[in-house]
């Protein structure tokens, strides 16, 4: 499976968009957004794949968000976000969260995904490989990634154009 991993879209609805369409072209089956999503429109992009997100320090999700999530049928996202895909054990979380740091070093997950920084990343830590795919607002390179959990083969794309970028 190819999941398509995002983050830090603050709103940025024509961004997200392009994201979305560079992420399917190269195979994403699932997305991850990372958080800072920016509001309900947002989510609205993000319907066309199966989606899975956590909230960031910037969002500010109420009741209208909680129903809308329900109607659209879109999982709440609890803290942190974790799922078994393929036999890999994942992650989700902003990167601002008091337990951040802990789903680091437990050592429990194959992946964590991240946001916040807006920096792309790819480390890691033990046997947990940590990806932050960059942002798509507040950030010179607008990137998004991919990562193919059969093979562990994460790839970088720049949004505006859809090439991969190297680390």
């Amino acid at each position: 499976m190819i999941v398509g991993i995002l983050s830090d879209s603050h709103g940025r609805v024509e961004w997200v968009r392009l994201a979305v369409e560079v992420l399917r072209r190269n195979g994403a089956e699932m997305l991850f957004h990372c958080g800072d999503l920016g509001g309900i429109e947002v989510l609205d992009e993000l319907l066309e794949i199966p989606t899975r997100f956590v909230w960031g320090n910037m969002d500010r999700p109420d009741g209208a968000t909680f129903a809308y999530c329900q109607t659209v049928g879109l999982p709440w996202p609890e803290a942190p976000l974790t799922v078994e895909l393929d036999g890999k054990r994942i992650a989700a979380c902003h990167g601002h969260e008091p337990h951040a740091r802990s789903l680091l070093e437990n050592g429990q997950f194959d992946y964590v995904f991240f946001g916040h920084s807006h920096e792309r990343q790819d480390t890691r830590k033990g046997r947990t490989r940590v990806i932050n795919p960059g942002a798509l607002h507040r950030a010179s390179v607008k990137t998004v990634a991919t990562l193919d959990l059969a093979s562990d083969t994460l790839t970088f794309f720049e949004v505006s154009t859809g090439r991969v970028v190297e680390l």
